[in-house]
């Protein structure tokens, strides 16, 4: 099973253990249900064949008609997609489709308005690992679908030693110079090496070590400004902390290779989505 199909299963399960009694008590098992999702605000899709699978998995008689491609731009009343099968079936379905689909669309007009407002810069807008538990990979699809890219996946991706890292390396009387080459001794030649600081004087030692990127966190935009010259293309620099939609552009002209932003996925409105259903018995 695949891992969009686990999380949809664990949804589903969730959502009717033993079936969906309402639907079992009321529809004639030969009711047929045909189904438009559409938009009710404006926004970018994310969600198209997560939508699909969802009615796939309750009953692959089942069938789904995507009308608009993840990454598509949509205005109020759009036909997204369409469904027709057993009215029990598209019901069953309807709520976990509609949630997931919702979510990752949110997340993905989110994204836009930040991918915008960087517009004419050399920066790029990344997610984080601020992800709702088990449903990563569904968020990170949306953060791609809304123009932004993706950090790390997962701590096994890339080294980044953060805050409470060099914290520890402090405590024990590390210096940062050669805990970072201790790493890079011992990662392979393609494994990604980022370290994150704070303060303008961490940063000559930092990138003298041979990081690959150095993350300023919660830098101003002017001590941005001088950090990326002191940089001066030695490794790439991501701001981070402090980012929103009032910010971002602010950040983005410093220049800065990378923003990352947790609101993309850690706080996002979900999009309002519709399952208009007509029943034939």
């Amino acid at each position: 099973m695949s891992a969009i199909d686990d999380i949809i299963q664990r949804a589903l399960d969730e959502d009717a253990p033993w079936g969906d009694l309402t639907s079992e008590v009321f529809l004639p098992a030969d009711a047929r249900a045909t189904a438009a999702l559409v938009a009710r605000e404006p926004g970018v899709f994310s969600g198209a064949d997560v939508f699909a699978r969802v009615f796939g998995l309750v009953d692959p008689a089942t069938t789904v008609e995507l009308l608009v491609a993840d990454g598509g731009r949509f205005e109020v009343g759009t036909v997204l997609a369409r469904v027709e099968g057993s009215a029990r079936a598209v019901l069953r379905a309807e709520r976990i489709a509609l949630n997931l689909t919702q979510r990752m669309s949110g997340i993905a007009t989110l994204t836009a308005r930040y991918v915008e407002a960087a517009a004419g810069t050399t920066a790029r807008i990344v997610d984080t690992r601020k992800t709702t538990p088990g449903l990563r990979v569904l968020e990170r699809q949306a953060v791609r679908d809304g123009g932004g890219h993706n950090h790390r996946f997962s701590l096994s991706d890339a080294v980044l030693a953060k805050d409470n890292h060099l914290a520890v390396l402090a405590a024990a009387g590390v210096p940062i110079g050669d805990a970072i080459r201790a790493a890079r001794a011992r990662i392979g030649h393609t494994t990604h090496l980022e370290v994150e600081v704070d303060r303008l004087d961490q940063i000559e030692p930092v990138v003298a070590a041979g990081v690959d990127t150095i993350m300023l966190d919660n830098f101003t935009p002017d001590e941005l400004r001088e950090g990326v010259a002191l940089v001066a293309g030695r490794a790439l620099v991501e701001a981070s902390g402090g980012v929103s939609l009032d910010t971002v552009a602010a950040i983005a002209a410093t220049g800065v290779d990378v923003i990352s932003v947790g609101a993309l996925t850690h706080s996002p409105r979900a999009l309002d989505l519709g399952l208009d259903v007509e029943v034939r018995a």
